[in-house]
């Protein structure tokens, strides 16, 4: 199973994914994201329950943290991927 659910709000877009972040999946919730910045919107992305993140899926997290995409996530194992793909504000991750 694998579900993605987009949310505008005033300030930002909340980009919700279930499931699978993994290689079959990744384009569909890159895209998103995308068309989201390219409107000049911030994007929250949620991982709420989320079951697998596989490499591709990981790649992913790092891009879209990379461009200022907000990475947040429920469960123990899911939080600690957003925490460690996660820039802090010193530049260090």
């Amino acid at each position: 199973m694998f579900r993605v659910n987009k949310s505008e709000e005033c300030s930002h877009t909340t980009i919700t994914v279930d499931g699978q972040v993994s290689h079959d999946c990744i384009e569909v919730v890159e895209t998103f994201c995308e068309e989201q910045l390219s409107a000049g919107k911030p994007v929250h992305l949620f991982l709420r329950d989320v079951t697998t993140v596989d490499q591709a899926g990981r790649a992913l997290l790092e891009r879209l943290a990379a461009k200022g995409v907000r990475l947040r996530a429920k469960g123990t194992y899911n939080s600690y991927i957003v925490q460690e793909l996660t820039p802090t504000k010193d530049g260090a991750s």
